[in-house]
């Protein structure tokens, strides 16, 4: 099985890669194009993940329909509610499968989220 690798990072990485016909997005988190964590709480950071999900996702020419499977990292669990309602505005329709656990994270954010697509070449 032949491997792609999509992007580029300041660490490490890739922040894609594909294998066959899935694709594996590392972990994202709330940064905006500035380098900065977006502010606003784990609503607004989850709809900037999700919003660099996709954006990792199309540079292998996928989108999040082809998503069948994330895990998230929320940093309170309390925020779980929130969370979710944010997520659901992404995947309004036959969502992905998913693993949620509550984690200490890398940098000071609410969330990371990474992805698994499934898209035949």
């Amino acid at each position: 099985m032949s491997k792609e690798f999509f992007g580029a990072s300041h660490v490490p990485l890739s922040p894609a890669v594909r294998a066959g016909d899935f694709v594996f997005v590392s972990g994202q988190v709330p940064v905006g194009d500035d380098g900065k964590v977006v502010s606003g709480g784990v609503a607004a950071e989850t709809r900037k993940v999700l919003e660099n999900v996709r954006k990792t996702l199309q540079l292998t020419g996928c989108d999040l329909s082809d998503v069948v499977k994330t895990t998230v990292w929320l940093r309170d669990r309390d925020d779980f509610a929130a969370f979710n309602a944010a997520y659901a505005e992404f995947f309004p329709e036959n969502p992905p499968s998913r693993s949620t656990a509550e984690s200490r994270l890398m940098i000071d954010i609410a969330v990371e989220i990474e992805a698994i697509a499934y898209k035949p070449v």
